[in-house]
C-alpha cells in the first residue's frame, strides 16, 4: 500500500468516526428532548459518547499514528 492510499484511509476513517460521533450527539439531544421514546439516561450516555467519539479518539488516532508510522 503506497502512502497516498493510506494517508486517504486514515483520512476517510477519521471522517468517519467524526460522523459516528455527530451522529450519536444528535441521538443523545433527541432523546433528552423527549423526540425519541428512551430514557433520558440513555439520551446523556449518548451524548457524552458522541462527543467523546468527534472531539477525542481521531485525536488519539493521529497521535497513535505519528508515533507508530
Amino acid at each position: 500500500m503506497s502512502d497516498e492510499d493510506k494517508a486517504a484511509q486514515r483520512f476517510w476513517l477519521l471522517q468517519i468516526i467524526r460522523l459516528s460521533g455527530a451522529v450519536m450527539v444528535l441521538l443523545g439531544v433527541m432523546a433528552i428532548a423527549d423526540a425519541l421514546p428512551w430514557p433520558q439516561m440513555v439520551g446523556v450516555v449518548l451524548l457524552v459518547g458522541g462527543a467523546v467519539d468527534f472531539f477525542f479518539i481521531p485525536v488519539l488516532l493521529a497521535k497513535h499514528w505519528k508515533q507508530h508510522g
